[in-house]
């Protein structure tokens, strides 16, 4: 079976509270997009070697939109 985030394939979503001002945060993707201009299109087994994250957890940002706040959570990867 792969693994796959459930969240990256659209299979759930996540409400994430602001740790600030309370409100919902907004999924700004993984983090690996954000490493510099060509993690995005580079291939998740790459990425996934650096980010320093254990196998089998994908790393998301979520932003709130009211306080500018962003927040790290690890989404556990599902069986498909």
């Amino acid at each position: 079976m792969e693994k796959v985030c459930p969240i990256c394939n659209g299979l759930s979503s996540y409400i994430v509270e602001c740790p600030k001002c309370g409100q919902g945060m907004t999924s700004r993707g993984i983090i690996q997009d954000y490493y510099d201009d060509y993690s995005p299109y580079l291939p998740r087994e790459i990425t996934e070697e650096i980010d320093g994250v254990a196998s089998g957890i994908c790393l998301h940002v979520f932003y709130c939109e009211y306080c500018g706040v962003d927040k790290r959570v690890p989404i556990k990867q599902i069986s498909v």
